[in-house]
């Protein structure tokens, strides 16, 4: 017996939690023997670890669907909070009801006794609109603002004519405003002309022979002529297309793309067709050469 006890001091926590007990229930008078039971210290965790967590599943079920939950912190005043709204809104609508009852006994009495028929104005809004008697009439501000537009579109170079002095008119073939970007700053030496085939601008440089997009676009072509020299031309928006011919070094690949005003080539003389240092500009717009300087403002040398 001795020996069994020290073994079982010996033994560790968890292999005590395996150890049997019996739990007899007797009777007080004849210490008779009625129920008795076999556990361990592991049972009593598993059997009190369930009884707990179904006593939580029941407890929250319980208070879920059943009137209890009322009494939670919190609970009753949201529950409260959308009883009253929902109250709130059916009292507006019994009132506008009411009102609108009580407007058309007024009117029945009214005319039973020949008095005149209360106007809508007294109890209800006029839910209708003479749109007909509606008056445009300009404002002063907007008389200001038109005013202030107009003397700007008069310096503006977008559609500047050099020879008239005047705004050159939209064009059917692009959809105005367009911003275009001067090429080369220098003097055109020869101006457009369809009936020679010329379907460009020449011009010569100042000391920048930086050549630049005149508007932002894609790189359709980047080549070497033996006429026109290095090539580049760009397609953009609007069904337009620009060209830079006669360079002495091309800036961009085909394919490359470019903003408005973004260096494209270097000018030059290249090509056989160059008399001397200058950039070739064509400006074509739906498949048809235009004259780029009823677009763009440039210096002339020419009359």
């Amino acid at each position: 017996m001795a020996k069994q006890n020290l073994n079982n001091e010996e033994l560790k926590w968890y292999q005590k939690l395996r150890v049997k007990y019996k739990l007899t229930i007797r009777r007080q008078d004849t210490y008779e023997e009625r129920v008795a039971f076999q556990i361990s210290r592991l049972n009593v965790i598993i059997y009190t670890g369930v009884f707990a967590i179904l006593l939580i599943i029941l407890t929250s079920l319980f208070i879920a669907y059943t009137p209890l939950k009322e009494y939670i912190p919190g609970q009753t005043e949201l529950e409260t909070r959308k009883k009253l709204y929902t109250l709130q809104q059916k009292t507006d609508s019994i009132e506008t009801a009411l009102r609108r009852k009580q407007l058309y006994l007024d009117n029945i009495r009214n005319v039973l006794n020949g008095g005149e028929v209360p106007s809508w104005e007294q109890g209800e809004r006029k839910d209708s609109i003479e749109y007909n008697d509606i008056e445009m009439e300009r404002s002063k501000e907007d008389s200001i603002l038109r005013a202030q537009f107009e003397q700007q579109q008069k310096y503006d170079l977008m559609g500047f004519n050099p020879v008239t002095g005047k705004v050159q008119q939209a064009s059917e073939d692009i959809r105005w405003p367009v911003n275009f970007f001067k090429p080369v700053s220098g003097f055109v030496t020869n101006k457009f002309s369809a009936e020679t085939n010329h379907f460009g601008v020449d011009i010569v440089p100042d000391e920048d022979k930086t050549v630049k997009a005149v508007l932002g676009g894609t790189v359709l072509f980047a080549e070497w002529t033996v006429e026109t020299g290095n090539v580049i031309a760009i397609q953009h928006n609007q069904n337009m297309i620009s060209v830079y011919k006669h360079n002495a070094n091309l800036l961009k690949d085909q394919g490359a793309m470019v903003e408005s005003g973004d260096p494209i080539a270097i000018s030059g003389e290249s090509g056989e067709l160059s008399s001397g240092p200058h950039l070739h500009f064509e400006l074509w717009m739906n498949g048809r050469p235009v004259d780029p300087e009823k677009y763009i403002l440039f210096k002339r040398l020419y009359e």
